[in-house]
């Protein structure tokens, strides 16, 4: 072999190299990252426990806003006034009897 193709196999041999590492480091974190292969299993495990919080939690907003509407300053629903004043403001008719349970 001659001198002069050494020094040019050998800085091919790097760039070979550098590129095979690049390829395997690209490769891995296809697989391996935080949105590679292996965490698309996670992800839609997530989606699915985000969407049952999601339905609950709507289903509590509507309870929600059925009892705003009952509330509503123009028409107030009498049954959800008088539970109100009876829960949060301790008031009773008085023909009514109250039994404490402890």
């Amino acid at each position: 072999m001659n001198s002069a193709t050494q020094p040019k196999l050998a800085k091919e041999r790097v760039t070979q190299a550098l590129a095979l590492t690049c390829l395997l480091a690209m490769g891995a974190w296809i697989t391996i990252g935080p949105s590679g292969i292996l965490a698309w299993s996670e992800n839609s495990r997530l989606l699915e426990d985000r969407q049952k919080q999601l339905q609950q939690i709507v289903a509590q907003r509507d309870v929600l806003k059925n009892r705003v509407a009952l509330l509503d300053p123009a028409h107030v629903d009498p049954d959800m006034a008088g539970q109100l004043l009876r829960s949060d403001m301790n008031m009773v008719h008085p023909d009514e009897k109250v039994l404490l349970l402890n």
